[in-house]
C-alpha cells in the first residue's frame, strides 16, 4: 500500500526542484510540479507557479491537472499488451495490415506491431516511407494513429473506455482523462479538440496520478493487496521490444516507454540509470520515471508551449532530470 510521508517535502530532493523550477523559467512555462515515490512512500510532493483559467490565475495545487502530450503513447502501449495476453492480437510481430483495412499496402508492407510501438516503422506518413521497417528510429505519431484504430477496431471501444474499465476505475483514478471543454484545475494549451475517446492528445492528469500510473507498472498491477491485471501485461509493455539489429547509437523501447539498457547517444534516458529503468515523456515537458532497482517513481510536470527555445538542449534536460533524481535518492 502507498503511504505518504509525514516529511514529504523534506531536502533530500531540494537540488532536484531547484533544477526543474530553473528549466521551467528557462522554456517560459508558467506552472510546474515533481512528485516522487520511493519504496511506497511518497517522500517529495511539490507544485510551482501558476496558470490561467477562465480569466483567473490559478496557482498550482495537487488537484491541478496538465495536459501529459505522449505520455498517453504509454495508456495505448499498455492497451496493446493487455490484446496480447487477452488473445485479441496473436503476436506482437503480426504485420499491421493484417487487422486494419484503408491502409497503403505499398508503404506498411513490412511493418509489424512490434515496429509501430518502438518508433521503427519507417513510416513518414501514411503514404511514404523514411527507411525498412526495423532497420532505424523515427519519434512521430504515424504509427501511434494506426494503434488506436487497432484498439478500437479489437476492443470494440475507444482507448479511454479500455483504460477507464483496466486502470482508471480499478485503481480509483478520478484525475486522469481525456478532455475537450476546459475547466478550473486544467492547465489548457490554447487547444481545440474534437472529442474524449484517447484518439487525441488531450489527456490532462495530475502529477500525483501520474505517479501512481509508474507505481502501478513498478508493481506490475499488483496494488492494495490486489492484482488487477496480469503481471505480464505490465513486464512485457515495460521491456525492451526493440528490433534486435537496431543501431547501437539508438534508443530502445519497450511499448512506447523509453527503456534503458545501457547509455546510447540519442536514448532520453539519464546515463547514470540503472538497466531496467524506463520513462514516458510528453512534448510539454512533463516525464514519469521508472527505477525499479530502487523502488523509485519520479514525475515531473510543466506546461511547455513552445521548443527549440534558444539556449535549451532538449536531449541535455531529459538526461538530466534522470540523472539528478537518482542522485538525489541515494544521497
Amino acid at each position: 500500500m502507498l503511504v505518504r510521508s509525514e516529511k514529504t517535502n523534506s531536502n533530500k530532493y531540494s537540488e532536484l526542484n531547484e533544477y526543474v523550477v530553473k528549466i521551467k523559467d528557462q522554456i517560459s512555462c508558467s506552472a510546474a510540479a515533481t512528485f516522487i515515490i520511493h519504496h511506497d512512500t511518497i517522500v517529495s510532493e511539490n507544485y510551482f507557479g501558476s496558470y490561467v483559467s477562465n480569466s483567473k490565475i490559478q496557482p498550482v495545487k495537487p488537484s491541478t491537472r496538465f495536459n501529459v502530450a505522449s505520455v498517453r503513447k504509454s495508456y495505448i502501449g499498455f492497451t496493446i499488451s493487455l490484446a496480447l495476453y487477452q488473445n485479441k492480437l496473436s503476436r506482437m510481430d503480426d504485420y499491421i495490415s493484417d487487422y486494419l483495412d484503408d491502409l497503403n499496402l505499398d508503404a506498411v508492407k513490412g511493418v509489424k506491431i512490434r515496429h509501430l510501438l518502438t518508433h521503427t516503422h519507417g513510416l513518414k506518413n501514411d503514404h511514404e516511407k523514411l527507411f525498412q521497417p526495423g532497420t532505424g528510429w523515427k519519434y512521430n505519431n504515424v504509427g501511434t494513429n494506426m494503434l488506436i484504430r487497432l484498439i478500437r477496431k479489437i476492443f470494440d471501444a475507444p482507448l479511454s473506455e479500455v483504460m477507464k474499465q483496466y486502470v482508471f476505475k480499478p485503481c480509483n483514478f478520478k484525475e486522469t482523462s481525456w478532455c475537450k471543454n476546459k475547466e478550473e484545475n486544467l492547465v489548457w494549451l490554447n487547444e481545440e479538440y474534437a472529442g474524449e475517446q484517447g484518439a487525441e492528445t488531450n489527456l490532462f492528469v495530475s502529477a500525483h496520478e501520474l505517479a501512481l500510473w509508474g507505481y502501478f507498472h513498478l508493481n506490475r498491477g499488483f496494488i492494495n493487496g490486489r492484482q488487477l491485471v496480469p503481471k505480464e501485461v505490465l513486464e512485457q509493455a515495460a521491456t525492451n521490444q526493440s528490433p534486435a539489429s537496431l543501431d547501437d547509437a539508438l534508443p530502445r523501447n519497450g511499448f512506447y516507454w523509453w527503456v534503458q539498457d545501457k547509455p546510447r547517444a540519442i536514448s532520453e534516458m539519464g546515463n547514470t540509470l540503472p538497466s531496467g529503468s524506463y520513462q514516458i515523456l510528453g512534448k510539454t515537458g512533463c516525464a514519469c520515471l521508472v527505477i525499479p532497482e530502487h523502488r523509485l517513481v519520479a514525475v515531473r510536470m510543466y506546461n511547455q508551449l513552445g521548443s527549440n527555445l534558444s539556449g535549451y538542449d532538449y536531449l541535455e534536460d531529459i538526461k538530466a532530470f534522470g540523472d539528478k533524481v537518482l542522485a538525489c535518492t541515494l544521497s
